[in-house]
């Protein structure tokens, strides 16, 4: 049985506390599949400035290209905060690792488990079914462009550029189509096209790709008008392609139809090597308290079986196990609800492992 090496990447606060955790659940279940792996760690985020002076070392970024998919923990946390906006750990570590590995796109997988329904804040009736995957563009827009201080008469004048171009967009949404022809063939595309010219080019761009997908529904959603809809009526949503900064924003806040951020998988791809992480921060004020919830993390393991391992039926398998678990009653603290089983990180992990076996 070849091995198939994984780069883990803890990082920070609660990451070291939640990788092990979705290793645990994949060692379970990759052997059945002939999928034997063995994994690599290393440093990311504030963890490397401190052991290593940067946040994103050399050996780091060659141990990510030399694997076959990368497990993200978590990065950043409040003892980074006074540093210099472009050696903070999220930018100084993630923006660069996603462009260096050509991960353009994010794949972010939100659904609600029934079993989860009383824990979103939302009333059963608004959620009870919510299915969709938002597609968010990794390495354009502000978050990528030129940023910059200089003297005003005020006092100081800051700049960030908002940049797209045709070939940019034309990748992402050609990703999005896909993704929606193998699911209820919808499409929503969501932009500021009414102010922003980077949205205009967008949606022109969008729009003119669809013809190629004639199966397809495509619409067109300011994001304003999106963040309100997630929140009023999340069962119309199919497939939702959207910019880098509006698709931050809006899978934080779709979060909380699946109950908690600490349900929320995602997958970025482009490159070579894919790369797996939770939505979810560092979680700093609970790290180290055997708190958190894993089970993000386990899910983003799952999404790694699927879509670089070519495992499906081991994907499935651990989502189960996951609805096994949540189904009779056991909760982690941001997921707990009168009358069920509080449990902590390690013992979630173990649950669910347990379900594996069954």
């Amino acid at each position: 049985m070849a091995k198939s090496k994984v780069a883990v990447l803890p990082g920070d606060g609660i990451g070291a506390e939640i990788t092990p955790q979705a290793i645990k659940v994949l060692n379970k279940v990759a052997p059945k599949y002939g999928i034997e792996l063995e994994y690599e760690e290393g440093y990311i985020g504030g963890a490397a400035i401190d052991a290593k002076g940067v946040a994103l070392p050399d050996e780091t970024l060659q141990l990510c290209k030399e694997s076959q998919a990368v497990l993200l923990g978590a990065i950043g946390g409040p003892k980074w905060d006074t540093l210099p906006a472009t050696q903070r750990p999220e930018v100084a570590s993630l923006l660069p690792l996603r462009k260096h590995l050509g991960l353009y796109a994010n794949v972010r997988p939100v659904v609600l488990n029934n079993a989860l329904i009383g824990a979103s804040p939302l009333r059963e009736e608004v959620v009870k079914g919510t299915d969709m995957v938002v597609i968010r563009e990794l390495t354009g827009g502000v978050y990528f462009g030129d940023k910059y201080r200089e003297p005003h008469p005020s006092g100081e004048k800051a700049v960030d550029i908002l940049m797209y171009t045709t070939e940019e967009i034309e990748r992402i949404a050609r990703l999005a189509f896909d993704i929606a022809a193998k699911r209820r063939k919808k499409v929503t595309s969501v932009d500021k096209a009414n102010v922003i010219e980077s949205s205009r080019l967008w949606r022109e761009t969008v729009t003119k790709l669809a013809q190629e997908y004639p199966e397809i529904i495509l619409e067109h959603m300011y994001v304003d008008n999106c963040a309100m809809q997630l929140i009023r009526d999340p069962l119309q949503f199919d497939v939702i392609l959207t910019e880098n900064m509006f698709g931050d924003i809006l899978t934080d806040e779709a979060s909380m139809l699946s109950g908690s951020i600490g349900m929320l998988a995602s997958a970025s791809f482009g490159g070579n090597v894919a790369m797996y992480e939770p939505a979810h921060g560092s979680a700093p004020d609970i790290a180290g308290q055997d708190k958190a919830n894993p089970l993000a993390t386990i899910l983003s393991g799952a999404m790694m079986l699927k879509y670089s391992f070519n495992c499906s039926e081991g994907a499935e398998e651990i989502e189960k196990a996951m609805a096994k678990v949540l189904e009779e009653g056991y909760r982690t603290g941001d997921i707990m609800e009168p009358g069920k089983k509080l449990i902590g990180t390690e013992e979630m992990g173990n649950l669910v492992c347990e379900k594996l076996g069954a």
